[in-house]
């Protein structure tokens, strides 16, 4: 049986999981991610990679910023910006000898969800990914759509309104899901604003201070997915990320969407119906997406 190592580079941790070819996974653990050097980071990869007792028949990352795929080279780096220029897969290949890919995070999700989760079948589908900006993935005839500059997808550097000045009018800004859960702890007054269990306590309980702010978070994601319709024309719509998880987020942004419709004549004659539903992975999407890219391009 094959097995491979699946690396997922987020902000505050270095996720990682030996996965067979169908997606099983047979052993995962985490370490935090290195903050300042290239060095640092990649020594904590080798860490990874030389404590598998398992004989590996390839490597598969997922991580920040932008992604040449066919280069395998990571830009910009997100949060992790000493990324910026790292031809990842010429260093990881040439020590390893074995096949080696690089996957952008937003975009492994939304791979997830087209081999194994909520757009498996679908031809023209959108993963949206609501963490601390707003990722995506656009499905277009079957395939990720990747774009000449490999930013398809980027919803962070969308614009929701324009009358706001620099970031604040960027969907990064009004969609970033860490920063709903902080505006709302700081309206309840918790002293731990980014406790994002006490913030969903209170808006399930419908919270006369925490559900209004709650509902406008997810309004302007049925604002997004509106605008991605009039783009694209599309027929589902997967929620991933953490928050995701919660019933009723998906169903807020449902509603607020089909709300939007009723109340806009012009629009609803215009915009079909289209599935807004959750994504199946949530905190594993990108392992899993970035197995699915690996098997798709060795």
């Amino acid at each position: 049986m094959a097995y491979y190592l699946t690396i997922d580079v987020g902000g505050t941790h270095i996720k990682y999981a030996i996965m067979t070819e169908d997606g099983e996974q047979t052993k995962r653990g985490h370490i935090p991610t290195p903050q300042n050097q290239v060095e640092d980071f990649l020594n904590s990869i080798y860490g990874i990679v030389d404590d598998c007792t398992e004989e590996l028949s390839g490597i598969a990352f997922s991580v920040p910023g932008k992604v040449d795929t066919s280069e395998g080279v990571i830009y910009f780096g997100g949060a992790l910006q000493y990324l910026d220029g790292l031809r990842i897969v010429d260093i990881m290949t040439e020590k390893y000898q074995i096949p080696v890919s690089v996957q952008n995070d937003a975009k492994a999700a939304a791979l997830a969800e087209l081999w194994k989760g909520s757009l498996k079948g679908i031809q023209d589908g959108a993963v949206i990914v609501l963490g601390t900006g707003v990722g995506g993935g656009i499905i277009l005839d079957g395939k990720l759509r990747l774009g000449p500059h490999f930013q398809s997808g980027e919803l962070s550097l969308s614009i929701l309104d324009a009358s706001k000045d620099g970031f604040d009018k960027m969907v990064g800004y009004s969609g970033s899901a860490v920063r709903m859960i902080s505006q709302v702890n700081e309206a309840l007054g918790q002293e731990d604003v980014t406790d994002g269990l006490l913030a969903f306590e209170a808006i399930n309980n419908r919270d006369e201070v925490a559900y209004p702010l709650f509902q406008n978070y997810c309004r302007q994601i049925a604002y997004l997915i509106l605008n991605l319709q009039a783009f694209f024309d599309l027929t589902t719509y997967a929620i991933g990320g953490g928050i995701s998880s919660q019933a009723i987020l998906v169903d807020e942004i449902r509603y607020q969407f089909d709300s939007f419709l009723e109340t806009n004549p012009v629009m609803k004659l215009n915009v079909p119906k289209v599935d807004i539903v959750a994504a199946k992975f949530t905190n594993d999407a990108n392992l899993y997406g970035a197995l699915f890219h690996l098997l798709s391009v060795k």
